[in-house]
């Protein structure tokens, strides 16, 4: 899943070495939070957030088939 996830987001900004996924383990669920360079964070969230809700959904898909639940949060 974090491969996948990282996969998607570096293909999407200019500066992909400043790309950081910090995997954060509960009980029941993942949490995700991704870094990205300040000029890159707009190409991440996209307009209106479609961007970041598109890659919010592949990754609960992801996770649905291993029967988790996941969270994606963009971090400045």
């Amino acid at each position: 899943m974090k491969e996948a996830l990282e996969a998607i987001i570096t293909s999407l900004v200019n500066e992909p070495s400043q790309v950081s996924i910090n995997q954060v383990d509960g009980e029941k669920s993942i949490v995700f939070e991704v870094k990205v360079a300040d000029s890159d964070m707009g190409k991440v969230i996209g307009r209106e957030g479609r961007i970041a809700k598109a890659i919010r959904t592949i990754v609960k898909a992801l996770a649905a088939k291993e029967g988790k639940k996941v969270t994606v949060e963009f971090i400045d």
